[in-house]
């Protein structure tokens, strides 16, 4: 698996410029609110995901004032090799991976090369926001492990922009609309696939998962809701053209689907407390983390942000047990209080690296 040994970040939000070296088991990071432990996670979630967990565009990125960022780190891959990854992102819109000082054709063909999977406060948002957030989770999640998932969204997504743009013009093209819609179907049908099969295999995981973190009190479940369970993507396209015209855009599709997460059977939005919505979270991440080693055969990267915050002793002692006894891997964690988290992971081992911030400075304890 690979293993991140050192990152240099220059200029990525709060932080000016930091050079840090990492165990390969447990690293920890405490700090009070603000000072940049987020944003150190964030950091290391841009280097797999090339883009960054928290802010929507590049441009929230840069130090106050700077031009560029910059995020380099040396990896100990899988093959017991190491490899040199760098991010540099221009305030021009310029961007630019390599790996190991040679640039990738595409930003794109980075994904999955160095898995991850982040547990961070704002996971919030997959449970109160809109399904744009879930479709955006599971996509982040398919897309590290299937390439050709991928691809089919990349497609899909331009397919989709070319039949909105016609949809607002005022001049139709039939003929090119049935050619645009022929596509679409064709980009649709594996990821609606992929999606069917996602959501089958992780409602065991995260039902055991919450299981030892509620301590089997409530019954979780996810509930996958697509246009296309019912009808061809080609068909459903016809059939709401005259709609679609009149709206200007496209109303149905895998653009459309949605993950509904459910407690005894009612939303978990409407029925569930705060505490049991973070449960669930967290065991929905810790799902993605078990299929994804599965898919891989070996551990991703896990980023724990403040997770910790608003789960009961009784909680955060199960999440210890969970997190001790399913050979993971490097983990990073930040939490507020350092004493709290210092107790909790000596507890687990003995192989760890503590950093302090203050104001994006890091220092090693």
């Amino acid at each position: 698996m690979p293993v991140l040994e050192k990152i240099v970040i220059s200029d990525f939000r709060n932080i000016e410029f930091q050079e840090l070296f990492f165990s390969p088991n447990v690293n920890c990071i405490s700090g009070n609110n603000g000072e940049g432990k987020t944003n150190l996670l964030d950091a290391v979630y841009y280097l797999s995901m090339t883009k960054s967990a928290f802010a929507s565009s590049d441009r929230y990125n840069f130090r106050y004032g700077a031009e560029e960022f910059s995020i380099g780190g040396t990896y100990m891959m899988q093959n017991g090799l190491e490899s040199r990854f760098s991010a540099n992102v221009r305030s021009t819109g310029e961007k630019r991976f390599r790996r190991d000082d040679k640039p990738y054709a595409k930003i794109s063909e980075h994904i999955g090369v160095l898995p991850v999977v982040l547990v961070s406060p704002s996971d919030t948002s997959l449970v109160s926001e809109s399904g744009e957030e879930r479709r955006r989770f599971v996509n982040s999640v398919l897309s590290q492990m299937d390439r050709e998932y991928l691809y089919s969204l990349q497609q899909y997504n331009r397919l989709l922009a070319q039949r909105n743009a016609m949809l607002k013009s005022t001049v139709h093209d039939p003929a090119l609309m049935e050619v645009i819609d022929a596509k679409m179907e064709a980009a649709a049908a594996p990821i609606f696939e992929e999606r069917k099969k996602f959501a089958e295999d992780i409602i065991p995981a995260v039902t055991g998962y919450y299981g030892i973190l509620s301590s089997g009190k409530e019954t979780v479940g996810i509930e996958y809701r697509s246009d296309l369970k019912e009808e061809r993507l080609s068909s459903l396209l016809k059939r709401h053209f005259d709609r679609d015209s009149a709206l200007k855009y496209t109303t149905s599709g895998i653009h459309r689907d949605d993950f509904v997460f459910t407690m005894d059977g009612h939303p978990i939005r409407r029925c569930g407390s705060q505490g049991q919505q973070k449960s669930f979270l967290v065991s929905l991440k810790f799902a993605q983390y078990e299929i994804m080693k599965n898919s891989y055969g070996f551990a991703p990267m896990l980023l724990l942000d403040d997770v910790f915050d608003k789960l009961d002793m009784t909680r955060i002692s199960n999440l210890l047990s969970m997190v001790a006894g399913n050979e993971f891997g490097q983990i990073f964690i930040t939490d507020s209080n350092k004493v709290r988290m210092s107790g909790i992971v000596d507890s687990i081992t003995k192989d760890s690296v503590y950093y302090e911030t203050v104001g994006g400075v890091f220092s090693k304890l």
